[in-house]
């Protein structure tokens, strides 16, 4: 393997071939799930280095795992533990960021580590919006990365992350490495030159064709999404309509740019903050508004209290670095935060010390939250932030005055500042499960996280565990994207307990209700793929070569699942 590491260096620098433990680990670890060992980590500074990275990788034989920032949450962009008996090289695109805006900005074409932020900063001058805003930007992801995953977004009126406009290379069923063009952009005929004239940006929009009956965007879900009578899911990882070449391809291609439509910025928004004890008064609010309103929302998020609680105590740090710095410094924070924990778990210290004290001093700080959010927090059980925009403000001011106070709810218009707090804690939760279990290790066995789809016809949304699962749960977070029904629902399992046994347990109720899971995580190491959705990677990547193992299938190379490959005859 020394020859493949030595023409890793010609093409990228020596600098950008990692190997060392330490310097690997932030890219073998998974931001809260999995990782294994790998030979080494390259990163490409152009679009065509990452292709001669792939052809050394592709004739040395090895599995190539394509990774970004690294923020999934399922272990789906890094190796697993067991190894898959073949070397592994971990090719991360972040050096990759080049954006370039098309067609008057109504389209991007973008690189494999431009990140949400980043899209979302450039985007705003020009008084357009990206598919996603805050949520998955805030810990750094990639643009790429959300559509190769069908990342679903707090967004209303935009559905999963999608387009059918993509360059990516793939390895055929013959074994050969091809550059496929679908980004409807003439760019050249050979690998290299159209790789290069991306590098450059050497194109206009004479080069842009608008390949008929393709889309760039999920421009059906807006429409989709308002059936509240449907007995399917809105949306969900393993949805055929969505499943096309990059799109939901899981790492299964090595995607070098897509190409997404771009969204009109609203001139006036409004958040409404809704409390309830009674999740039944929410689900009516929900189901008026999909069915009645002209207007969709723009976003409606759902917290718990009992994740609200988390995340004020847990996600503080994370909440306050974001409102100083903004969420274009958080990759680098998890950077220095992973460095650091390498260096503690090498001196035998374990890999939560920056976790407690980080817990420590945030503790130390002031209430960071507004007045009126904690005082709903103390009254009621459930809360919802309905974000509306432009027509629909009025629209929803008028409809919520008529229906609250109630016996079991209220609601308040948000300042702004109340309102980016609303979201932001909301939010910062995911992290702050994660630092929950890094505090309270002595009761907290691991983390069961399940991301559902219920029916868009659920009435009953609100799980209730029999007692037999309950007990052996040491804490419950609830929190979603409401109006889309899709579910994230996070057990932190009590020290001692069968984390498998308890997920297991969970799903059957799950599957039970009507719903589809992964929704929107993807399934990663977690979740094993449904078959129509094994038989897309399969078609994707007919020798798995690229990311194996991913949704519970097979490791081996072909598709073989019986281990028979000796790393000794790679040369």
């Amino acid at each position: 393997m020394n020859n493949l590491l030595e023409q890793l260096r010609t093409v990228v620098g020596r600098r950008h071939v990692l190997t060392g433990e330490n310097e690997t680990r932030r890219f073998r670890q998974g931001y809260r799930y999995g990782g294994g060992e790998a030979l080494a980590v390259v990163r490409p500074g152009t679009l065509v280095e990452m292709w001669r990275v792939l052809q050394a990788c592709h004739k040395a034989r090895t599995v190539m795992i394509l990774q970004a920032a690294n923020t999934g949450l399922t272990g789906g962009s890094t190796p697993v533990e067991e190894g898959y008996g073949r070397p592994v090289i971990i090719i991360n695109t972040l050096r990759l960021r080049r954006l370039d805006l098309v067609r008057g900005a109504t389209q991007v074409i973008a690189q494999p580590g431009v990140t949400l932020d980043q899209l979302e900063r450039t985007l705003r001058p020009a008084g357009r919006e990206p598919h996603s805003v805050i949520g998955s930007s805030c810990i750094g992801a990639s643009v790429i990365g959300g559509v190769c995953n069908n990342s679903g977004g707090s967004l209303i009126r935009r559905g999963p992350a999608f387009t059918q406009l993509a360059l990516f290379a793939q390895i055929d069923a013959a074994g050969e490495l091809r550059l496929v063009n679908n980004l409807g952009i003439e760019l050249g005929d050979t690998p290299e030159a159209i790789l290069g004239r991306l590098d450059e940006g050497n194109f206009t929009d004479a080069d842009i064709a608008s390949p008929p009956n393709l889309h760039a965007s999920d421009h059906e879900y807006c429409n989709h999404v308002r059936d509240v009578s449907a007995p399917t899911p809105a949306r969900f990882n393993a949805d055929p309509r969505r499943l096309y070449e990059a799109s939901g391809s899981a790492g299964k291609l090595a995607v070098f740019a897509l190409r997404l439509d771009t969204f009109a910025a609203d001139n006036q928004t409004q958040v409404f903050y809704i409390g309830s004890n009674d999740p039944g008064e929410l689900q009516a609010i929900r189901r008026d508004i999909l069915s009645g309103f002209s207007s969709l929302p723009v976003a409606g998020e759902y917290m718990h209290r009992d994740a609200y609680d988390a995340s004020r105590r847990y996600g503080k740090d994370m909440y306050l670095f974001i409102k100083a710095f903004g969420t274009d410094k958080v990759p680098l924070a998890f950077a220095m935060k992973s460095r650091f924990d390498g260096i503690s778990e090498k001196l035998g210290l374990g890999g939560a010390i920056s976790d407690r004290l980080l817990q420590f001093l945030t503790a130390l700080m002031p209430e960071h939250l507004p007045k009126r959010m904690n005082e709903f927090r103390d009254r009621f059980e459930h809360h919802l932030m309905l974000k509306m925009a432009d027509d629909g403000v009025d629209e929803a001011r008028a409809y919520l005055a008529s229906r609250f106070p109630s016996d079991k709810g209220d609601y308040f218009e948000c300042t702004d500042d109340e309102g980016k707090a609303a979201f932001l804690n909301r939010f910062s939760v995911g992290g702050s499960i994660v630092r929950y279990r890094a505090v309270h290790k002595k009761t907290v066995e691991d983390i069961v996280a399940l991301d559902i789809a219920l029916p868009r016809n659920t009435i009953d949304w609100f799980e209730t565990l029999p007692e037999e699962i309950r007990r052996k749960i040491d804490f419950t977070m609830y929190c979603g994207h409401f109006f889309c029904h899709v579910m994230h629902q996070e057990y932190l399992v009590k020290k001692g307990e069968d984390c498998d046994v308890v997920k297991h347990a969970i799903l059957e109720l799950v599957t039970a209700r009507g719903a589809e899971y992964p929704a929107e995580h993807n399934v990663g190491h977690l979740y094993e793929a449904a078959d129509s959705l094994k038989a897309f990677y399969r078609e994707l990547d007919p020798t798995n070569s690229f990311n194996p193992g991913i949704g519970k299938t097979s490791l081996n190379l072909d598709w073989k699942e019986a281990g028979y490959y000796d790393s000794a005859e790679i040369a």
